[in-house]
């Protein structure tokens, strides 16, 4: 049945999979072509301020694709998952070990705070997301939230980790600034406010 034109789809009008058993084709469609999202190709965190100012646009692409291991639905890792609606491509959350990413300020806050050791594999991070044009304010980073914790945990992670925006009703923010997620799309998916990092974004979990 058609959704009426206008009304947000529900989490279970998505599909959610692992973005090896997506196409590449499908995440090109998703970071489009112009825009934060196409520019970084999800690279910023993995590698740093300065080394990714230094790698070229094909080469976060290759990156990218080679992180994902799209197409190839028997890879044994993947560094996220891609949303589809109607059987259109419509997402991407980077989710993965946190030790994946060399650079996130709030992760180092998080690891004092419990006293862990930041090379702990199973200790993850959900640390991106990127909406295709067109699709954006239909709740598809939310689906994407809701299928994080599912997805680590079955991978061996003891713990789950987000870095958000704190938003508020009626408060104008720039799409761009969300790219790490909004606090009421984790709280949804059942994560915890854990520290407040700065003023507008916090340190939520979920410990398995």
């Amino acid at each position: 049945m058609e959704r009426p034109r206008g009304v947000e789809p529900r989490l279970e009008d998505f599909t959610i999979v692992p973005a090896n058993e997506g196409s590449w084709q499908d995440l090109v469609a998703i970071f489009g072509v112009r825009g934060y999202t196409a520019h970084c190709q999800c690279q910023r965190f993995k590698t740093g301020p300065s080394g990714w100012s230094e790698v070229s646009l094909p080469e976060r692409m290759l990156a990218l694709e080679r992180e994902t291991q799209c197409g190839y639905p028997s890879a044994k890792k993947t560094s996220g998952l891609v949303a589809y609606l109607d059987g259109e491509p419509v997402g991407w959350c980077a989710v993965e070990p946190r030790t994946a990413y060399r650079r996130i300020p709030p992760q180092r806050i998080a690891a004092k705070i419990r006293g862990e050791d930041m090379t702990d594999p199973t200790i993850w991070a959900v640390t991106c997301f990127a909406t295709r044009a067109g699709f954006r304010r239909q709740g598809v980073s939310r689906a994407l939230a809701a299928a994080t914790p599912a997805f680590a945990r079955d991978r061996g992670a003891r713990a789950l980790e987000a870095y958000p925006m704190i938003t508020e009703p009626g408060q104008e923010i720039t799409w761009g600034e969300t790219h790490v997620g909004t606090r009421s799309i984790f709280e949804a998916a059942g994560f915890t406010e854990v520290h407040r990092a700065t003023l507008r974004r916090v340190i939520v979990r979920i410990d398995f």
